[in-house]
């Protein structure tokens, strides 16, 4: 029997995907990817992922403001974030964060809408889920005053940051997710940051359609594919597969308790 593995972090409301959910879902049944969190970076497609995890027994979301979008729009309030969370099958706030790389200009913008998502976790006390990238140090020093000021919940996902945000996510409980980033042969600085992490904080996820693990890497990510990432960074406790899907099938029940078994 196919072990079961959850894919955390995935994007089924793009348009890589139109027209072809019901095959992709019955893949990724097939791997055994029982579950799957599909994010929504924009509010005006949350009604697209409301609908897929409706439609599929298999299929949770979140939804928040992608950092790279901050600046687009005027800032959202905690309150329309707490409103979507009412739903059964909403069940993180994001994704959110800080990319400096692609959208330097606008990090004032990007921290006030981080610490507006982070409010809204406090509150209705679902996970946080972060994208960080070339902003290390702000988002260790944001998330660190943040949860002083009052804890939440979370998970650091799409890892590729340096060992100082891995332990500054890590002193405040929170996750670090590998993708298919982690499964790439030469990402061995990578997996010695998550070999540093105990095994008990671990996710995994697609980030689909973008980071498809070998033998894939180049081509549309899916769920499915998450198999294939576990199987790789499974190795760096020293795992089985079977062991490392159950770890990271537990992990994720205890950091998103509204889509646990």
């Amino acid at each position: 029997m196919t072990p079961a593995i959850v894919d955390s972090h995935t994007h089924l409301d793009f348009p890589d995907f139109d027209g072809e959910h019901d095959a992709i879902v019955a893949r990724a049944r097939a791997a055994g990817v029982t579950r799957m969190v599909t994010i929504c970076t924009r509010l005006d497609r949350e009604p697209v992922s409301r609908a897929l995890a409706e439609r599929y027994a298999e299929v949770f979301y979140a939804a928040g403001i992608h950092p790279m979008r901050a600046h687009e729009t005027p800032l959202i309030a905690v309150e329309d974030l707490t409103r979507l969370a009412a739903h059964p099958k909403f069940v993180g706030i994001g994704e959110t964060g800080l990319d400096y790389h692609y959208t330097p200009d606008s990090a004032a913008a990007q921290q006030d809408s981080l610490r507006i998502h982070i409010e809204a976790a406090r509150r209705t006390g679902l996970p946080l889920i972060i994208h960080a990238r070339d902003a290390d140090a702000d988002m260790a020093r944001i998330l660190t005053e943040e949860y002083r000021a009052g804890p939440f919940t979370g998970v650091l996902h799409c890892f590729t940051s340096g060992p100082d945000l891995a332990r500054a996510g890590l002193d405040i409980g929170f996750y670090l997710s590998a993708s298919g980033i982690a499964a790439f042969p030469k990402s061995t600085a990578l997996r010695e940051i998550f070999a540093a992490a105990p095994v008990d904080r671990i996710l995994v996820e697609t980030d689909a359609p973008y980071l498809a693990p070998p033998p894939h890497r180049g081509k549309r990510n899916e769920p499915a594919y998450t198999a294939l990432t576990a199987a790789r960074v499974a190795e760096v406790w020293g795992l089985t597969y079977d062991a490392f899907a159950r770890q990271t099938s537990a992990n994720f029940d205890r950091l998103f308790p509204k889509a646990a078994r």
